[in-house]
């Protein structure tokens, strides 16, 4: 194609990185129905039983040498529990609010990384992020709007995702160097077996087939969207990649009113913006060497609440070299 045509490779990471989040959005409505009808447990667990196959073959071309027994258990138990409870949340969240309202909350993510960077990876936090995160937290009071209405257990659950999966990110970002990619995976799924089997009886309902082929797309949704994000990640930096996650507060607001009649409030966007803004913000300021030792936000390259422990950073070392 001639030159005026023809996308750079940063272009190609944005668009890859759009596509993926899309994708994710469209997960999140299967999810979002699902959750009318089951428990958030019973999805997860199917949702994860039926992603195994596909992530088996993509953990089978793991070539790093080394046995499947982590460096740091603890840690890594830590972190498959809290990506698990991070799961159950968010998709308890997605079946009792607004999808724009759970984006706007685990938008919140990012803040609660550099908090937790502190205590768990020694981070000094200047004060210009401080105040960044600060005022991202004030954006969540906006979302809350709590002189309106109470806010009640999704919202609890939407941040009590958004608490999970930032810790699932430290830990990830504080042990990601030491374990194999194929560990950093497979304890994440064992746990949810477990963990979501061993309440399985407490709140299972028969699935008829077609709502069993729902979860088998809501699988599958998640490997294509990984793929997507791992195929930005090799073209693009975070910083081009990380702010698209954004995009999902359009698709709430499309998904929202043409499937569930849902329009979010002026609460919700502007709240919704000052979380996006300074989030962005943190992101531009660990691009800074000088301001960031760790840049734990920078190095988040998922998307929080997944159902299962696929992680695209243990993905993209696979014959990048990159983390």
């Amino acid at each position: 194609m001639p030159g005026p045509f023809r996308l750079s490779a940063t272009h190609l990471a944005a668009l890859a990185g759009l596509a993926a989040f899309a994708v994710f959005s469209t997960h999140d409505v299967i999810v979002k129905d699902l959750g009318t009808r089951y428990s958030p447990v019973q999805i997860v667990f199917f949702s994860a039983l039926l992603s195994f196959p596909l992530i088996a073959i993509i953990m089978m071309r793991d070539e790093t040498p080394g046995t499947l027994r982590p460096v740091h258990p603890w840690w890594l138990g830590l972190r498959s529990v809290s990506g698990s409870l991070a799961g159950i949340c968010a998709f308890f969240a997605f079946s009792l609010l607004p999808m724009s309202q759970v984006y706007a909350i685990v938008f919140a993510s990012p803040l609660l990384i550099t908090v937790l960077a502190i205590p768990l990876l020694g981070e000094v936090v200047r004060l210009r992020r401080g105040l960044a995160v600060a005022v991202g937290l004030i954006g969540v009071i906006v979302v809350l709007d709590p002189t309106a209405t109470t806010p009640g257990s999704g919202h609890l659950a939407a941040l009590a995702a958004a608490f999970f999966g930032a810790l699932n990110s430290v830990i990830v970002r504080k042990i990601g160097r030491q374990e194999r990619g194929v560990v950093m995976v497979l304890y994440p799924m064992m746990t949810n077996f477990i963990l979501t089997g061993a309440l399985l009886p407490l709140v299972y309902k028969p699935l008829p087939l077609a709502d069993l082929a729902k979860l088998a797309v809501v699988s599958l949704l998640v490997i294509v969207a990984m793929q997507l994000l791992i195929a930005a990640y090799r073209r693009g930096d975070a910083i081009v990649v990380a702010p698209m996650q954004y995009s999902q507060i359009i698709w709430a607001a499309i998904f929202g009113a043409l499937l569930f009649g849902e329009y979010p409030d002026t609460n919700t966007y502007a709240g919704t913006a000052i979380i996006a803004l300074s989030g962005l913000y943190i992101l531009r300021r660990e691009t800074t060497g000088s301001v960031s030792r760790n840049t734990p936000v920078l190095r988040t390259r998922t998307r929080l609440g997944t159902s299962n422990g696929l992680r695209v950073g243990s993905l993209l070392r696979r014959g990048t070299g990159k983390r």
